[in-house]
């Protein structure tokens, strides 16, 4: 007799990249290895120092590869993952306890670099702060590589699996970026973890490679079998094991619905972003720098509302020159004109380092440390080239500026007196550039939110960064995954807080945008313009969903549900209302 089907299986965990993929399991379990120990003559001590070096140098050779490899193929924001690596690297506490652990015990050299890293891996691992704990996954990842290459291994990773992954859905305990980097965009179907959260490497690399993934599913790995067949749906945080025939008849209609439901926002993507009742609401995008134009360019938008001007000193792993910053600048305002470039001076610091640089990243608080226009007010001289590179760009289109992490009024102050410092000197050398440029402000802290009246007084707009007014407001680090249940948008202190700087703003006559999440969200954006915002910016894929929202929206049905919201006291309720106004707004596209 054949053998019965298996029986389904349901695991959840945590929706990390869109999609719906259904392939055989592919199971990859990182393989441990013994590090020897041995004594070493005193004499051979230097030979073994000698062997470290050289080990370091080809680890930093490999990590840079890579590197370049993912910034070529994927992009920055995925590049940038391996800038952590290299600064781990390069930590000095790191090599010299090493060469003090060899010196005075005379153990080879893996032994005594094995021993350290696992003092450093103890030691983030009971740290306080969150968001230190979870980069103890680069610290594991750095010196394994270190490792393989001291023991004079070759198949580290998952790179020489890349064909067997091929058409299959990988499901593995967790997944570094060296072993992400392996994998190539268009072989694997999807990614099932056991660990991670919304902002671990595995999500965004998921996305990037434009695959499925479900992260925090604690033991998949055990429950799945190698060849175990496997439906993995990126929307719901689902993975089904062995679907039964009603399950994959589901879903494959759920797809073609998806596919009639894209064509149809791509149709009304290229219409002016205006609601049902006149209202025009200026949809623009976030980007990272000139590479991101080629996505930018072609769609129907306002212009740019956020340009990270950090991604262009995190690329080069350095303070880049005023004339570096200047082309690059120039370059994305002239290809955008007549729309507007909304330029925010660099956000370093937090969890943006750079190799060598003038933060230290050793900062028990990183997100609320030296960050953003802190950095740029204890460092005039990179803050005097950045201002003197976007005055310059501005000569060429329509440009604005906003300064980030603004906490009160005396930094707004500081930073203009030096912006009309750079303007004099421009003035002296003939170099021409907007003297009307706009100049506005983040709002992403509550004093800030508190303030705005007075922060008001010295900008021409501003711009809310709800990620990080949320995680301030509600003292909930966004990325802790066992405390994500508390990061909550539709919270009555968050809603009244926008709506407070709405009014404020508008009193005085500035427009206010928001360019965080909350923006790009179909839930969340109708909530937003009913709240009073004047603009809304998003990541480039997210035009068309909003752009179709705003378009089938009337300012005067959003402004009445806000004002509903504003007076609910539970997220909970907030948001199922808001879920349920999303659904029918869209509901004639789903149905169609």
């Amino acid at each position: 007799m054949p053998d019965s089907p298996k029986e389904e299986i349901r695991l959840k965990g945590v929706a990390a990249s869109p999609g719906i993929a259904q392939a055989p399991a592919f199971i990859f379990l990182r393989r441990e290895f013994d590090v020897p120990k041995y004594l070493l003559d005193p004499s051979a001590v230097d030979s073994e120092l000698e062997r470290f070096y050289g080990a370091m140098v080809e680890t930093r050779r490999q990590i840079q590869e890579i590197r370049t490899d993912i910034a070529n193929n994927l992009g920055e924001d995925e590049a940038r993952i391996f800038d952590a690596h290299l600064l781990v690297l390069e930590d000095v506490a790191l090599i010299e306890e090493t060469q003090k652990e060899l010196r005075e015990t005379r153990f080879n050299i893996e032994y005594c670099f094995h021993k350290v890293a696992q003092r450093y891996i103890a030691f983030f691992d009971n740290i306080d702060d969150e968001y230190l704990r979870e980069r103890v996954n680069d610290i594991r990842d750095v010196t394994r590589r270190m490792l393989f290459n001291l023991l004079g291994h070759t198949d580290y990773g998952i790179s020489r699996m890349s064909r067997m992954v091929a058409g299959r859905i990988l499901v593995t305990k967790d997944l570094s970026p060296s072993d992400a980097a392996g994998l190539e965009a268009g072989s694997l179907k999807g990614i099932a973890t056991d660990s991670g959260g919304m902002t671990s490497h595995t999500v965004i690399m998921a996305r990037s490679l434009n695959v499925p993934a479900v992260v925090g599913l604690h033991k998949a790995s055990e429950v799945i079998q190698e060849g175990d067949t496997l439906l993995i749906d990126g929307y719901e945080g689902l993975v089904i094991v062995n679907p039964s025939d009603d399950t994959l008849y589901q879903y494959g209609e759920f797809n073609l619905r998806k596919k009639n439901y894209l064509e149809q926002l791509q149709k009304e993507a290229v219409l002016p972003s205006v609601t049902l009742d006149g209202k025009t609401i200026p949809l623009l995008v976030n980007i990272e720098g000139v590479r991101d134009l080629e996505h930018v360019t072609s769609l129907t938008i306002d212009g740019v509302g956020l340009f990270r001007t950090e991604g262009v000193f995190l690329r080069d792993n350095q303070i880049v020159s005023e004339e570096a910053q200047f082309d690059e600048y120039r370059r994305v305002v002239d290809s955008l004109q007549p729309r507007i470039t909304t330029f925010r001076t660099f956000d370093l610091g937090g969890d943006k380092m750079l190799p060598n640089g003038l933060i230290s990243p050793r900062e028990k608080n990183p997100f609320m440390g030296l960050r953003a226009i802190r950095y740029c007010l204890r460092f005039p001289d990179a803050f005097r080239n950045q201002l003197r590179a976007v005055l310059r760009a501005s000569h060429f289109g329509p440009t604005k500026m906003m300064y980030p992490m603004i906490s009160g009024v005396g930094e707004i102050i500081e930073a203009n007196r030096i912006l009309d410092e750079v303007k004099a000197s421009l003035d002296q050398e003939g170099i021409p550039y907007d003297r009307d440029m706009p100049i506005g402000s983040m709002i992403e802290i509550p004093s800030a939110a508190a303030t705005i009246d007075l922060i008001g007084e010295h900008c021409s707009f501003v711009s809310i960064g709800t990620n990080d007014l949320i995680q301030y407001l509600l003292a909930v680090d966004r990325v802790n995954d066992m405390i994500s249940d508390l990061y909550e948008p539709c919270h009555p202190a968050v809603l009244r807080t926008i709506a407070y700087i709405v009014e404020q703003a508008h009193k005085r006559g500035i427009k206010v945008s928001v360019c965080g999440e909350m923006a790009g969200d179909p839930i969340y954006a109708p909530l937003l313009i009913g709240l009073g915002v004047d603009e809304l910016s998003v990541a480039p894929s997210l035009v068309p969903t909003i752009k179709y929202l705003i378009r089938h929206i009337s300012s005067a049905e959003v402004s009445k549900l806000a004002q509903k919201a504003l007076r609910m006291s539970h997220p909970g309720d907030t948001f199922h209302m808001l879920k349920q106004f999303k659904i029918g707004v869209f509901k004639s596209l789903i149905d169609a």
